[in-house]
């Protein structure tokens, strides 16, 4: 049986012989002041190689082919020329998303100086292997670097990762010299970019402007020290924390919300149809009930056609604490495979989150708090 833990914010959920982390706290291996000007016995020495990118599963941003369409990227045509950061991500994780910002920013500042910036997309569930929905959700998060898919978490296992999101600094020699895990560390990891750009610049005789460390405007950075509910999963293959029904069995379960609850347990009401990676609605007026604590509350979910939720916190409304994607009524109307936001709350706290679901057939794969 899959198990999870959280620990001081980090959700690790072990999956046969390895454990894959959603990292909402941070770990990295810097940067040492004196790795610039190493000589490549001593880089081999003190650094492993980068691994080149595994039979990827598809491109974006790469127009590299006459017809202008995407075409391959490697790792290794980058070598004696550019630095490469090397982004895991998957589109509907909220702690890759809080990175993107900052990317984004590196990439638009830096691009021009060296920086080769590749996205790779490893997907945690099966619709974020769907190429169209990855490449919309590029377009919409404004990402304008290589992106390119790991379906099959081919290039994953090629770097021996179990975190998303993670970061790799690849050096001109093609060394791993920095790598990070999680959201933070951004300072600490814009500098590592520097160092490796001057190193560029020392090697190829070019100059560079005065560096300076930045924020992206409108970056969300969350207290994990206030988080204090873990990731929490629908399917039968994670949903160790439903309360109220069978644990980890595949079908349908009629369930009873009960009068009395716990905190960070999921409770499901309704008929709902429980598969490996999500719960079903199966029935109408179904309801979800789940005490968090916690200051902004996400759901991954999707419906083949547009279904409405009623989102409520401790039995009322949401009122200006609601997410972006709840209307003013507290509907959110789910259809696209994605990440909805549900509540974008003042301070952290403990609170009763209730969901009733208007009509069948939405998915509900996990909820994720910040």
């Amino acid at each position: 049986m899959k198990t999870e833990y959280v620990i001081g914010g980090i959700l690790v959920i072990a999956l046969g012989a390895g454990a894959y982390l959603l990292l909402g706290t941070s770990r990295s291996t810097p940067l040492s002041t004196d790795a610039i000007g190493l000589n490549m016995a001593q880089k081999e020495a003190r650094y492993a190689k980068a691994p080149e990118l595994v039979s990827p599963d598809g491109y974006i941003n790469t127009p590299r082919l006459p017809s202008g369409q995407a075409g391959p990227i490697t790792i290794g045509e980058f070598k004696g020329k550019n630095p490469v950061l090397i982004d895991i991500w998957t589109y509907s994780c909220i702690n890759c998303q809080r990175t993107l910002p900052y990317l984004k920013m590196w990439y638009e500042k830096y691009r021009d100086q060296g920086l080769v910036i590749i996205g790779v997309h490893t997907p945690e569930f099966a619709f974020e292997k769907v190429q169209k929905n990855v490449e919309n959700s590029v377009k919409e998060f404004g990402l304008k670097y290589p992106v390119v898919l790991d379906n099959e978490y081919k290039t994953w296992n090629a770097f021996g990762n179990r975190f998303w999101p993670r970061k790799y600094l690849v050096d001109i020699d093609g060394y791993i010299v920095y790598d990070h895990a999680g959201e933070g560390a951004y300072e600490e990891t814009e500098r590592a970019i520097q160092k490796l750009l001057a190193e560029r610049a020392e090697r190829l005789g070019t100059a560079l402007p005065s560096q300076s460390v930045s924020s992206p405007a409108g970056a969300i950075v969350a207290d994990f020290s206030q988080v204090r509910s873990p990731e929490v999963y629908f399917g039968s293959e994670r949903n160790e924390l439903l309360g109220n029904g069978e644990i980890g069995v595949t079908g349908l379960q009629r369930l009873d919300l009960p009068a009395k609850l716990f905190a960070n347990t999921l409770y499901l009401g309704g008929d709902w149809d429980i598969q490996p990676e999500y719960a079903r609605a199966a029935g109408r007026g179904v309801g979800i009930q789940f005490i968090y604590s916690a200051k902004n509350v996400y759901i991954v979910a999707s419906a083949e056609t547009p279904v409405r939720i009623k989102v409520t916190r401790d039995g009322k409304p949401l009122g200006g604490e609601r997410g972006e994607d709840v209307d003013e009524a507290g509907f959110v109307t789910v259809q696209e495979e994605r990440l909805y936001k549900l509540v974008e709350g003042k301070d952290y706290g403990t609170h009763l989150l209730e969901i009733t679901v208007e009509g069948e057939g939405v998915r509900v794969y996990t909820f994720t708090f910040g």
